[in-house]
């Protein structure tokens, strides 16, 4: 692959900056696009910029930076804007420059933020602590484009000197500052919003983000694998197209072999909206808003194209990348790269007895999960004990919930959660944001020990535990990511995830909804290493009432 060839490409071209559509010739040389010439042609495929992910954690997927990028282009991505927080938590700034040293070795545009959340709270373990000399270094490089999104929204509308000190420090280097406020309206949004924050990505109703766009941000409509908010959202597209833009936040590999941003396209087109403005927001809205250095198919850019057969299925016929053919009908020419396995992981193995739990009052405090979304409710529930022991209640859908440090030796932390609906198993894994403890659910003390002890032994990874099956995909990277080929690791997830739906899980995404169980700054009730967390009042709360 290389970028040095003279060619041409004819079609139906998209012009998104004059909302143009008309046939004609692209012509491309040493990568850059050097002429556009209107006149008739015969092929009825359609020529358009490359799309853009205007916010994601690549490691989410599973898939290191370079096998991102491989299964990403068969969907015409182009370029991400990604937060390397997972991995930041983990390893610090040299997590993040190993992210940026991978991507640059396949032809992919990733466009790295400077983690503002690490840790995200001060109440879990992480493996890493940013202090302003490492922020300091961050936004002063070149290959970062923006503070990532700052997720201690209760410290940014109290002005917390800490979290003022890191937007001052973006303000510093004009680069722009990313948001996460789940549920904040009103005043509450206009302390957040007026201090520099443009973007959110966390909204879940209309009238949230009409209150934040009022404020001057910009609202990025999140379809992942587990938040899922087009549908409440893309209504934004009749009146505020410019301040939309989509993105997927967390996508799991075998979703990503699926599909990217282009499914989001598809469904916009299929409600009627303006192709060439669904378009502007998912391409030009992120280049202008991040300074991007992606092609919108104009002179003198670079060739970072697609062409697709028809503007209703959009189906993904060539991806162009500063001029190389990444992909072409569905097949990636992205080639693997060799890579280290940078890690810090330091649990021991455990035993079920250290998964007791004393009854210690009149109802249980449990979790309730929703299918689809970050956000979780409370509820208190009657509960079953064995033996002194409060157990996994599986006929009332209460399972035991167990955080474990992988950091330090210590004893796990445990809470109960409703919705996960297993029936028999449990499933454990080392993806659990942000701080990326071990976090399991299961229907017995004994498979719960099994599944986390398995993560224990691959130094990190995801697993399920039925009885004698046992099943683990290791995840070497931070506990995080996998240099295997990304379409094996699809594949090798859809099995373990098949397998825990068959178990009786009724959530779409089981891994990545636990993954988010013991994400703090996101309410209502969650768990860390150090105990259940009540993210409304941002303090720890009992684990059982009275």
């Amino acid at each position: 692959m290389h970028s040095k060839d003279k060619f041409q490409i004819s079609g139906n071209i998209i012009d998104i900056r004059s909302c143009d559509i008309f046939k004609g010739t692209v012509y491309v040389e040493n990568g850059l696009i050097v002429d556009i010439k209107k006149h008739q042609v015969d092929s009825n495929n359609y020529i358009m910029p490359g799309l853009i992910d205007s916010h994601i954690h690549i490691e989410s997927s599973m898939l290191i930076p370079s096998e991102f990028a491989k299964l990403a282009v068969i969907h015409g991505t182009v370029a991400t804007v990604s937060d390397p927080h997972e991995i930041a938590n983990v390893l610090g700034i040299d997590g993040i420059k190993y992210m940026i040293k991978n991507g640059n070795k396949v032809p992919f545009k990733f466009y790295f933020g400077a983690s503002s959340s690490v840790p995200a709270t001060p109440f879990e373990t992480s493996g890493y602590e940013f202090k302003e000399e490492e922020m300091l270094e961050l936004l002063a490089m070149d290959e970062i484009k923006y503070l990532s999104e700052m997720m201690n929204f209760p410290g940014v509308i109290n002005r917390d000197p800490w979290e003022m000190r890191k937007i001052e420090i973006a303000k510093s280097f004009n680069k722009p500052i990313d948001g996460h406020a789940p549920g904040v309206t009103g005043e509450d949004a206009k302390k957040y919003a007026e201090v520099g924050i443009t973007t959110d990505h966390e909204c879940f109703t209309m009238e949230e983000a009409l209150d934040k766009i009022k404020y001057g941000m910009k609202i990025q409509i999140r379809e992942g694998s587990a938040a899922k908010n087009f549908e409440a959202l893309i209504g934004l597209m009749d009146d505020y197209n410019d301040h939309v833009l989509f993105c997927s936040d967390d996508k799991h590999p075998d979703d990503l072999l699926k599909g990217h941003i282009n499914e989001m396209v598809v469904r916009a087109i299929s409600k009627g909206y303006d192709p060439v403005k669904v378009l502007r927001s998912v391409i030009l809205n992120p280049i202008k808003h991040y300074g991007l250095d992606v092609g919108t198919l104009q002179i003198g850019d670079p060739a970072d194209m697609i062409v697709v057969d028809n503007l209703e299925d959009f189906n993904i016929l060539k991806t162009y990348i500063d001029g190389i053919l990444v992909a072409e009908n569905g097949v990636s020419n992205i080639d693997s790269v060799p890579e280290d396995h940078p890690n810090k992981f330091s649990a021991k193995p455990i035993t079920s007895s250290q998964l007791h739990v004393k009854p210690d009052g009149d109802k249980l405090c449990v979790i309730e999960a929703y299918d689809g979304q970050l956000i979780t409710g409370f509820v208190t529930e009657d509960y079953k004990v064995i033996d002194g022991n409060v157990v996994s209640d599986v006929d009332n859908d209460i399972l035991k919930l167990v955080v474990l440090n992988r950091y330090n030796d210590a004893e796990p932390a445990i809470a109960f959660i409703k919705n996960f609906n297993l029936k028999t198993g449990a499933i454990a894994s080392s993806v659990a944001h942000d701080s990326h403890n071990i976090i399991a659910v299961g229907t017995s003390d004994e498979e719960i020990t099994n599944a986390i002890n398995l993560i224990i032994k691959e130094e990190g990874g995801i697993s399920f535990v039925n009885g004698d099956d046992n099943k683990v995909i290791p995840l070497p990277v931070a506990g995080l990511m996998s240099t295997c080929d990304g379409g094996q690791i699809a594949a090798s997830y859809s099995l373990i995830d098949e397998a825990v739906h068959n178990a009786g899980s009724t959530l779409r995404a089981p891994y990545m909804t636990l993954s988010f169980m013991a994400l703090l700054v996101i309410p209502q009730l969650k768990l860390s290493d150090k105990g259940l967390f009540d993210g409304n009042k941002f303090q720890f709360t009992s684990l059982f009432s009275s």
